[in-house]
């Protein structure tokens, strides 16, 4: 498939032009005009780089790409991870935003099927549009049973379980990365529960106060669901040949 043509599904799928971001999303490193395997990470970062070239493939996508809105020097291991990729012949792909509220292959989209989230609706506005998801569960989980459950969805422990709500979660709100400072929306739109990825002192007693359990999961593993279910995507439509490169921060 060619580069471009994938370049532009992709901008399309994602409606990367459309949502307004610190990230610079879509093509950030030119590559070869034609890819036949494609890569997937959630950082764009050295050992990623390294296994993407190894494994031969000419495109990387990830959630965390290199250029946001700070200019970005060309030296040390940035220069490194460039030199990487254009001497591998890998180009490089990053949707931050547009891949946490995608209604499809989103990380919160996502995160709410595995946890059987029925009835969702958007909420957790950033820069004027709603990046998570709502939902209910029917019947009720206990709280032990609902972090099983996404254990089971993200393959590893939470970071930190505040249990400061009902025994039994009914109504979850679920926001990938770092998104503590949404509690107040959770409560708003009546979750009792709210997952997140990155724990955060400052919202501690924002969220105990709200009487609201919080599940930070970690943010590494919220925003792997994204780019696995794009990846799938990709398989699907186009026969592409994908694969998921783990680099773990355990944060």
């Amino acid at each position: 498939m060619e580069l471009g043509e994938l370049v532009g599904y992709l901008d399309g799928y994602l409606r990367v032009g459309e949502i307004a971001d610190s990230s610079q999303n879509g093509l950030q490193v030119e590559g070869p005009g034609e890819v036949r395997l494609v890569a997937f990470a959630v950082d764009a970062c050295q050992a990623a780089f390294d296994r993407a070239v190894d494994a031969g493939a000419q495109l990387l996508v990830v959630h965390h790409g290199l250029f946001w809105s700070k200019p970005y020097r060309l030296i040390g291991p940035a220069f490194r991870r460039i030199r990487t990729l254009i001497e591998g012949g890998c180009a490089l792909y990053a949707a931050h935003l547009p891949l946490d509220l995608h209604p499809e292959v989103g990380n919160n989209a996502e995160m709410a099927r595995l946890l059987g989230l029925e009835r969702l609706c958007p909420f957790g506005k950033y820069e004027g549009i709603d990046i998570g998801y709502a939902g209910e569960l029917d019947p009720p989980l206990d709280m032990p049973a609902l972090v099983g459950r996404l254990v089971r969805a993200l393959g590893t422990p939470p970071v930190r379980v505040l249990t400061a709500g009902p025994e039994r979660a009914a109504r979850v709100g679920c926001i990938s990365g770092f998104a503590a400072d949404m509690v107040d929306q959770a409560e708003m739109v009546g979750c009792d529960t709210f997952i997140t990825g990155e724990a955060s002192h400052s919202y501690f007693h924002q969220a105990a106060e709200r009487r609201l359990n919080v599940i930070f999961a970690g943010h590494y593993a919220t925003e792997t669901l994204g780019v696995k279910a794009l990846a799938r995507h990709l398989e699907a439509r186009f026969d592409l040949e994908t694969f998921f490169l783990d680099v773990p921060t355990g944060l």
